[in-house]
């Protein structure tokens, strides 16, 4: 396992070394966001019975930070190591599929983590948050960070230069992010729009995730658990083969 832990300790470290760039910048941005809609909309909007709006989107800040490092963190690894060439020193060694996957799902599991525990640290000041079932907060945190670091892999093994990664980004994550309920309810939109939310599976990840603080979802957190699951053992599946087959990885 010593390819394993060197190619983990090398994504961490890729990251780390830039911190101020791949950690510091989302803490900033999502306090940002917080600080603009908290301060807006704290008077006119209640979403949970005695939930301040501040509180409520709190945990929709954390998650969305987690998930989008996520998935930046094994996506843009990849493209860079296409682009550079240096991609050949991952796949020569005797490394398995498996540990290739690992390696690069773990270490955007600890950047989107990192990440996310920094925006709560920052953030928690603002309100008061309660803590109704935290290992529902730790099992979302999980999932939804690996189910985005494979979601970045198999963007990462697919795209060939930085504009297709950007738009994998750019018309997909960020849209998904941003109907998923991290500003608001789904409860609060028209018929049509609820029951579409209800086909984005990032909805389920921020929704579970904020049953953990406050006991109140729109969804069964149990519900939300299994489709997530659902959703990360398929990408899992896909990213595996991909490496498996050395898709648009050996030319």
């Amino acid at each position: 396992m010593s390819g394993f832990q060197t190619l983990l300790y090398k994504e961490v470290l890729r990251f780390w070394k830039v911190a101020t760039q791949t950690i510091t910048a989302p803490i900033v941005t999502a306090l940002l966001y917080l600080l603009i809609f908290g301060h807006v909309l704290e008077a006119h909007v209640q979403v949970y019975p005695g939930v301040k709006y501040t509180a409520f989107l709190i945990p929709g800040l954390v998650m969305m930070s987690v998930l989008q490092n996520a998935f930046a963190n094994s996506s843009s690894s990849l493209i860079q190591s296409k682009i550079t060439g240096n991609l050949v020193f991952i796949l020569l060694p005797p490394l398995s599929h498996w540990e290739v996957f690992g390696a690069y799902v773990l270490a955007a599991i600890v950047r989107g983590l990192t990440v996310g525990s920094g925006v709560f640290l920052v953030t928690i000041w603002v309100s008061d948050l309660s803590f109704i079932a935290p290992w529902w907060i730790a099992i979302f945190a999980l999932l939804g960070a690996a189910m985005l670091g494979t979601m970045g892999l198999i963007a990462g093994i697919w795209a060939e230069k930085f504009d297709q990664l950007a738009a994998f980004q750019n018309f997909l994550i960020m849209p998904a992010t941003f109907l998923s309920g991290v500003f608001y309810s789904i409860h609060s939109l028209p018929p049509f729009w609820q029951n579409l939310s209800r086909f984005n599976p990032f909805f389920y990840m921020i929704d579970g995730f904020r049953y953990g603080f406050f006991g109140q979802s729109d969804v069964n957190p149990l519900t939300s658990a299994a489709i997530v699951s659902a959703f990360f053992i398929l990408l899992t599946t896909i990213a595996v083969q991909m490496l498996k087959s050395g898709y648009k990885l050996r030319h």
